[in-house]
Parts: structure tokens; sequence; C-alpha cells
């Protein structure tokens, strides 16, 4: 195994002395990671007080001597929410949206069944995963998750998301029937990823991707993340695998938006956000705001998950991302200056216990060199 940053850029070789302390912390937990069976690679991309480190770990195929770089494009999943809600917090931040309005005040068409015992879904029930809308749409697809381990998973879910498109999303949100839970409980839902990606074009006029782009690239400098790839970046493409199939699996479905789970972004890349997180701009804090309290120890602000049971830690932002093929964490540490990011080219039912593990110990020894 070689374990490290493989990049020889200006900006890896500018941190390279001020960052060994970090590679010496990422390295062991990393190698013990991918030692494990069935998972080949994992990329890690941390940062602390100021300084960063890069690793990339293991073979995207064992055997092929193929260790994944600064220019593997990865498939993020879920964790393309966050990125959406740092975009809704900026509408909020300049006066073109609130977290109060009723949604049907950006939709095309009334939909009255967006409501329950005439208390509407709002803005902020989308972001918190309490609007009780399904999972995800077409709902056909709830069923074909809920047996994710078949090996015929990917194929299916990729056949159903074929030509499903916007007018498709929107004519079947018109089904949808809200619950007594509204704003009340949480559900996850992607459903409602994808319908605050069509309030953003709705209302800045123009479309998300493009809203999406502009923002990453002009802003963060993340000039490598997007939903689309060229001919020429799909050979940048991580190959995956799902769950213990040997063979290589599918790229994820395109989602008609694309905004819970489609982007696609490098190393580099996914640090410039974590930096952008622990700057403290407007944007962020309004990004990180409660908006819903689960319980003691658990919160929601926009798309993100808020967890406080950690007294060391203190207050942390984290999310998940998960593809067929594909799963990774990101975690946000105010307290410490931390951030972190992790991804592997493999998904089934242990690999998020198995970055997690790969991520505690880090954090463990940051916490004690502290």
């Amino acid at each position: 195994l070689i374990a490290g940053c493989n990049s020889q850029s200006s900006s890896s070789i500018a941190f390279e002395k001020n960052t060994n302390y970090l590679k010496e912390l990422v390295d062991s937990a990393a190698i013990s990671m991918v030692e494990k069976p069935l998972i080949n690679s994992t990329s890690i991309a941390i940062y602390h007080n100021g300084k960063e480190y890069i690793g990339h770990y293991g073979e995207l195929e064992k055997g092929k001597k193929n260790m994944p770089n600064n220019e593997t494009l990865y498939e993020i999943g879920s964790v393309s929410k966050v990125i959406t809600g740092t975009l809704v917090a900026k509408a909020v931040v300049e006066k073109k949206i609130t977290i109060e309005d009723n949604v049907n005040k950006y939709l095309d068409e009334k939909y009255t069944n967006l409501s329950y015992d005439n208390q509407p879904v709002k803005i902020k029930h989308l972001l918190t995963h309490t609007s009780t809308l399904p999972n995800i749409l077409p709902v056909e697809l709830d069923s074909i998750l809920a047996d994710f381990t078949n090996y015929d998973t990917p194929s299916k879910i990729n056949k159903v998301l074929e030509n499903y498109d916007k007018d498709k999303f929107l004519k079947d949100l018109h089904s949808i029937e809200i619950s007594p839970n509204l704003g009340a409980k949480y559900s996850y839902s992607s459903t409602g990823s994808e319908l605050t990606a069509y309030i953003l074009e709705q209302v800045y006029q123009t479309s998300y991707e493009k809203l999406l782009m502009n923002f990453l690239s002009q802003e963060l400098n993340m000039k490598d993340t997007r939903l689309h790839l060229s001919e020429e970046e799909q050979k940048k493409l991580a190959i995956g695998y799902h769950v213990d199939n040997p063979k290589p699996t599918f790229p994820m479905g395109k989602l008609p938006w694309g905004a819970g789970g489609n982007i696609k972004s490098t190393l580099p890349n996914m640090l410039n956000f974590i930096k952008y997180q622990l700057e403290n701009g407007e944007i962020v804090e309004e990004s990180h705001k409660t908006l819903f309290k689960a319980d003691s120890t658990n919160e929601l602000a926009y798309f993100w998950e808020v967890d406080l049971s950690d007294k060391e830690l203190g207050k942390y932002y984290l999310h998940h991302g998960g593809v067929p093929r594909s799963q990774c964490y990101i975690f946000i540490v105010p307290k410490h200056n931390l951030g972190a990011f992790i991804i592997t080219n493999q998904s089934g039912t242990e690999t998020a216990s198995a970055m997690i593990e790969t991520l505690d110990k880090v954090f463990n020894k940051i916490l004690k060199k502290e």
C-alpha cells in the first residue's frame, strides 16, 4: 500500500513541511481501513488550525496499482445536499427567500396537497427533512433501495431514473399526501432536496446547475466540481463497487436536478469546501443555524445534521453521502477549527462504520495533540 498525498501541485508542496503531523495521524488509520476485505481504497482530506493534508490510499482496483489522486472525481452522493443547503443560505442572506416561505410561493402550479390541516410545507421543512415528503421520487425507487444489497439494485435504480425528468417529478408531486408529522418529525427526503433545487431556479430565474457551478467556481475555487461530466472528465471518475460484488458497478443515475445526490468532486475541491465552512462568513453562519431540534443532542440546519453529544468535539456538523459504488462523510468541527472529508469507492452495509472508525482514530489523535 502506498499512502499519502500523490499530487505534487504547488499547493501540496507549499504545505508539505507543515502537514507532517496530519500525515502521521491519518496514515495508520487509513491503511487499516483499506486492509479491510471489501475496501479497495480511500481518500481523505483534513484541515486543522490552518494546516491541510490530502491522503490517497490503496488501489481503485486491487492489483492494478491505480491509486486515486487529486484529479480523481468521486460521486459524493447526498453530501450534495449540504452544498445545496449553502445555496439556499446564500439566497436567504441576499433576501431573495426566507425559510418560513410556503413552498407554493415558488411553484408554477398550485399544489394544494402540500399542506396539512391548513399548515403549508415551508422551505425550512425541506431543509430539515420534516416536510413528510417521500424519501425519493419516483416512489417505486423506495422498494428498490430497500433491497440495497441485491446485485441488481444499481441497474434497477438507473433504469427507473433513465427517463425520469423534471416534468415527471413535478407531476408526481401532485400525488403526495402530507402527514400530521409536518414540521414535527424527521423523515429523510431526497424529494425535498430536489424540490429545493427547483425553488432556487425559480428564485434566480436560472438553472440549478448554473447556480451551482457559478457559486462553486467563483466563490470557493471548486472548479472541478460538477453535475455533468465531459467525455474527458468521465475518464477521471472513480470506478466503484457495490456491496461484495467483485465486478465494478455503474455510476449513479441522474436525479431530475441532481441536488440530492449527483455532484462529483475531487479531494482538493472538497478541502476548499471544508475551509469555507470554517471561515464563518455570513452565508456559512446562516447555513449552520439550527432550524429543527430532533432531541437534546441532535439538530438540523440547512441540510446539515448537527451533533451535540460529544463534549470534547463540541457542536459539529456532518453529512453522509452514498451511491451504489461510493460512500463518504464530511465533518465540520468549529470548536477545534477542524474539518474532514473521507470517501471510498465501495458501498456496502459496513462501509459507513469503517469510515467513522477511521475518522474517530484521526480526531482522537488530533485532540490529544492539542
